[in-house]
């Protein structure tokens, strides 16, 4: 059978389509969010925006090692700043948060008004298996509120300030973290 030049490059690029489809899937397969349901309703709640204070929930990265790509989560910044942040991902042992596996410093910022907020994380390759705690951590002190999105009974929230870790037992904020699991 022979081929016109037209005909070729049409099937070149059907095969190339259909390739790019089957990694595609293949990525999405791989990938699964953990963390806390994304939500952006009503119920919220509001921590303290000093430097240096963080806010947290515990997630079940698995027991086999996973890649973090994306941390997102709802919030509502009412103050009259553009709320800057670092995030921390910690190892956790159920009481207390250990190692932080970010080596890098790993920023953020919250904009005036509701938002959804994504943080890349890929470009930092965490590798995490287990529990770990993914944190915000305040990088100033502000005047103002912010409102993150919740849900009733789904693990709590940790929160760090005046030296301390704590926990919110009842309502944990709507973090959650879409990973890649790995090759073992």
């Amino acid at each position: 059978m022979i081929y016109t030049l037209s005909q070729l490059k049409r099937i070149t690029i059907f095969a190339a389509l259909i390739i790019t489809a089957a990694f595609s899937a293949q990525a999405q397969k791989d990938t699964k969010v953990i963390g806390n349901k994304p939500r952006s309703g009503s119920a919220n709640s509001s921590y303290d925006l000093a430097k240096g204070n963080q806010v947290g929930i515990k997630m079940n990265a698995g027991s086999k090692p996973v890649q973090l790509l994306k941390f997102n989560f709802d919030v509502e910044n009412v103050s009259n700043d553009t709320l800057q942040f670092k995030v921390n991902v910690y190892e956790f042992n159920n009481v207390a948060p250990g190692k932080n596996l970010a080596t890098k410093e790993i920023y953020g910022a919250v904009p005036k008004g509701k938002n959804r907020v994504t943080v890349d994380l890929e470009p930092y390759n965490i590798i995490a298996k287990k529990d770990i705690l993914v944190a915000i951590e305040w990088l100033k002190s502000y005047h103002g509120d912010n409102h993150f999105a919740i849900g009733l009974f789904n693990g709590g929230t940790y929160h760090y300030d005046n030296g301390e870790w704590k926990k919110t037992s009842v309502a944990g904020v709507d973090f959650n973290v879409l990973v890649r699991k790995l090759k073992s």
